[in-house]
């Protein structure tokens, strides 16, 4: 990948003369089955980017509250792009029509489930997220995808999709990724997460909106010079480790076995389906502290929960060794537990 990047012909991508940026962008947007795709430096500005494509200021995206968009992303839909998120709890990131249609305001002047009227915020798009972290990396099934984008396009709402992982769910689940791709207005891609480049987002739409896409990029600071040398990584990433995502998979699956041996109430083996594992612990940043000094380094993302995440700069023998501290701590934790 760095020989990749030192030998990257670069130019002028402000003014659309980088050719490793723009064959980098006609090459995702042609494997997801779109028009086009915007270069961005990182995934929250690739989904503030496709957010503000699908909906205008005073308008409402709605999302499930544990998705990217709501937890890490600082508030930006609503600071930068003036738009507000309703947001609703999902079953393992999994969004059904049944579930939307309480929700959306499709028609602000006239009734609609909730009895709306027009001081009522429009819903412009629903936003999911594939895979879903909070859920353990749960990937989307074509058939759910299906139905949902089927509902959104007869009431007129928008889809866009935070794929950060969607590599991994398309090798997890045999979908093509051009499948999930045309399923939805607008998709935010990650180089960096699953993929292993330095740095990078893409999003995907049609033609005219990633025009428009690249006056927002420039809004927010986002539009560099000699880019090529990052999409070169994003280049690298795209041929050489997308297959290879099923090895990260292997592993996530071989430590969730190795955890629920030691604490099988803690861990809900089916959840694994991709390189994400989460389990619960007593108290998570402590048990994150006491990895660390351990020399394996893990997060959390609750007060109970702890997330390890499988990737190519660790092997069978990293992923060993990290089962093995991580069993012990659980195990102690349990054992603690059970003495209260």
């Amino acid at each position: 990948m760095r020989r990749a990047i030192a030998a990257a012909e670069v130019g002028d991508d402000f003014r659309g003369e980088d050719p490793s940026v723009r064959a980098l962008e006609e090459q995702v947007a042609a494997m997801l089955g779109h028009e086009a795709a915007v270069f961005v430096p990182s995934g929250t500005m690739g989904n503030n980017v496709a957010l503000r494509l699908l909906a205008d200021r005073g308008s409402e995206v709605v999302v499930d509250r544990q998705c990217h968009v709501v937890s890490y992303e600082m508030g930006a839909l609503a600071a930068i792009g003036g738009v507000q998120t309703r947001t609703f709890a999902s079953e393992r990131g999994m969004v059904t029509p049944a579930l939307l249609a309480p929700l959306l305001s499709v028609d602000p002047e006239g009734p609609d489930a909730n009895g709306g009227n027009y001081d009522r915020a429009r819903t412009a798009a629903v936003a999911i997220e594939n895979t879903h972290v909070y859920s353990g990396g749960r990937a989307w099934r074509l058939a759910e995808l299906d139905g949902l984008a089927t509902y959104l396009t007869a009431v007129g709402v928008a889809l866009h999709c935070d794929g950060a992982r969607i590599w991994n769910a398309s090798v997890a689940t045999g979908t093509p990724l051009e499948d999930y791709g045309r399923r939805c207005t607008t998709l935010s891609v990650c180089l960096s997460k699953s993929l292993g480049a330095p740095v990078g987002s893409l999003v995907v739409t049609d033609a005219a909106r990633a025009e428009k896409g690249r006056r927002i990029r420039r809004q927010l600071g986002g539009t560099m010079r000699q880019a090529g040398l990052l999409a070169a990584a994003g280049t690298y990433a795209l041929q050489h480790h997308i297959e290879r995502l099923a090895e990260d998979h292997r592993r996530a699956a071989m430590l969730a076995q190795s955890l629920s041996e030691v604490a099988p109430a803690r861990i809900d083996l089916s959840s694994v389906e991709t390189n994400i594992v989460l389990f619960e612990v007593q108290a998570a940043n402590a048990f994150v502290a006491q990895a660390r000094a351990e020399g394996v380094l893990v997060g959390a993302i609750s007060p109970t929960t702890v997330r390890v995440v499988t990737h190519l700069d660790v092997g069978d023998d990293e992923v060993g060794h990290g089962a093995e501290v991580l069993r012990a701590l659980l195990e102690k934790d349990v054992a603690n537990d059970n003495r209260q």
